[in-house]
């Protein structure tokens, strides 16, 4: 059987169906091409059209990145300055809250705390500060903001019987860099001394009482007057760090203040026993098997520097030494002031409920200490006291500028020509 064949026109006819569709393809691609060559000139997938696509979109995130970490930044900024304000707030009426309490507690048999695991409970030992009254004296409340840093300042009493040791005193505390000091003026021509030589310097206001004993009393009797001036800077809220001129500045004494107690005083003592407290045993033979008899002792704090905060104790210390040097004009302000620091209460008294702390006896450095102890002793001959107060000698000008030359200028022989004692 002879096999199907196609003819001569259906061979014709096919191929030109064929070439027709072929046309009409490569003419789309023909214009599908012109369209994509005018709409992207550069190429439909060119390396530069993706990499400025990527780049645009880049820089779109790390913009809104930033800007959303600028303003997360501001946003928590402003919220640490609220956060830090209501602290504050919160802890001034802590503060009036804790004074409130204390007061309301005293003579109070009505429990008002309770007390904690074993171990873990304390009594007060920094007692608030009093609220700032600026009615007390409007001028020294302007002058103590000038001259204060951080609410605390020097102060010291001077009438011109004390000038010469005034200018070392001075002169000390401006050679360490101190700049919150003031300078009491008890009279009119210590108060020209200062303000011709740039000293920060305050002139109260008349009074009688005290202008009598400022202007021609003598060391112990101006001594006495500061407990009454010291109570305005109290009342204004600022701490003081009382000093008297015959003392020479080494270091500043702000740095090593621990401001823990109502106040914080050196000492007279000479050693640790005494200057920090010590069993001393009373022996009575007549007593038989309880002849020894247990005391404690401590030598006084000195009256003549020590720092104090505005405390309610601190106010009253101040008020009950007063009192008692004006009705006892023969009793020694030194000896007032530790009385009522430290007697307890007992029958027909009542104690003052004052904290507080004495300082180092080698930062904080009496007379004694140094020229009995300290510059005998090669160990203790480099230490480098806050300050060094003339206290046990009575030629304190010569002995003041003998220490300003061994600790401020280097000579290591300029205390060697004094005795021990004041002989």
């Amino acid at each position: 059987m002879a096999g199907r064949r196609e003819g001569p026109l259906m061979r014709i006819g096919g191929q030109h169906s064929r070439g027709s569709r072929i046309a009409i393809a490569v003419a789309i691609g023909v214009l599908l091409g012109c369209v994509f060559a005018f709409l992207y000139p550069d190429g439909f997938l060119s390396s530069r059209s993706f990499a400025g696509s990527n780049s645009a979109r880049l820089s779109q995130v790390i913009s809104s990145s930033c800007a959303s970490s600028t303003k997360r930044i501001k946003t928590l900024e402003s919220q640490l300055a609220i956060l830090t304000g209501k602290n504050r707030e919160l802890s001034s009426q802590v503060n009036d809250l804790s004074m409130k309490l204390q007061i309301a507690g005293q003579g109070n048999t009505k429990a008002l705390y309770k007390a904690g695991p074993f171990g873990s409970v304390k009594g007060f030992r920094k007692n608030p500060v009093v609220i700032s009254d600026e009615s007390v004296n409007p001028r020294l409340a302007k002058s103590l903001q000038q001259v204060a840093i951080n609410n605390e300042l020097i102060v010291a009493l001077a009438n011109s019987n004390v000038q010469s040791m005034l200018e070392l005193w001075f002169t000390s505390i401006k050679r360490v860099g101190i700049k919150n000091y003031l300078v009491v003026a008890l009279d009119d021509n210590i108060e020209s001394f200062c303000k011709e030589r740039d000293v920060p310097v305050y002139r109260r206001d008349p009074d009688e009482g005290i202008d009598s004993v400022a202007k021609t009393g003598g060391n112990h009797q101006v001594s006495g007057l500061k407990f009454r001036i010291l109570r305005e800077f109290l009342q204004l809220g600022y701490s003081v760090l009382l000093s008297d001129v015959d003392i020479v500045y080494i270091q500043n004494p702000f740095d090593h203040i621990y401001r823990d107690c109502d106040v914080e005083s050196m000492s007279d003592g000479h050693s640790n026993a005494t200057a920090y407290g010590y069993n001393d045993v009373f022996d009575e033979p007549a007593m038989g098997w309880s002849r020894y008899a247990h005391t404690m002792r401590i030598w006084v704090y000195n009256s003549g520097f020590f720092y104090i905060r505005p405390t309610v104790p601190s106010i009253e210390l101040l008020d009950r030494v007063a009192d008692r040097l004006s009705h006892e004009p023969k009793s020694w302000d030194q000896a007032v002031f530790n009385e009522e620091l430290f007697f307890p209460s007992h029958p027909g008294y009542e104690g003052l409920h004052a904290s507080r702390r004495t300082m180092d006896i080698y930062l904080f450095m009496n007379s004694k200490v140094l020229f009995k102890t300290v510059r005998k002793n090669s160990s203790l001959k480099k230490l480098k006291p806050v300050i060094v107060h003339l206290n046990y000698h009575p030629n304190k000008f010569e002995r003041a500028k003998a220490v300003v030359e061994f600790y401020l200028n280097g000579n290591q022989k300029a205390l060697d020509g004094f005795p021990d004692g004041s002989e």
